[in-house]
């Protein structure tokens, strides 16, 4: 029994280290790498790193990776602003992964 209760407690501590949401789009800075979100109610701050992995999901669920220069377009289009929603997955103020909508081709 004592190892059950360990396993479960050891399992929710390690799913709230990482998290993964849908967020919606606020503002980029560039010159940082830093991407404002709105995640439920209250805006949070992540940062970019070298390890960020973008990926690129169409409406079937294909997935296709994207480079920091496509998503570069994306977060500096004006029209992105409170609209482009995408899936997170962060981990101590650094994405990790975000996963963005894409188009069939």
């Amino acid at each position: 029994m004592r190892k059950l209760a360990l396993a479960v407690c050891c399992l929710l501590l390690a799913g709230g280290l990482v998290s993964g949401v849908e967020v919606t789009f606020v503002k980029f800075d560039k010159d940082k790498k830093e991407v404002t979100v709105k995640e439920g109610g209250e805006e949070k701050v992540y940062k970019i790193t070298a390890a960020t992995k973008f990926s690129s999901v169409d409406k079937a669920g294909a997935a296709r990776a994207l480079t920091y220069d496509d998503v570069l377009k994306g977060l500096t289009n004006p029209k992105a602003a409170g609209k482009l929603k995408f899936d997170v997955t962060a981990k101590d103020g650094t994405i990790l992964e975000a996963k963005m909508p894409g188009k069939k081709k």
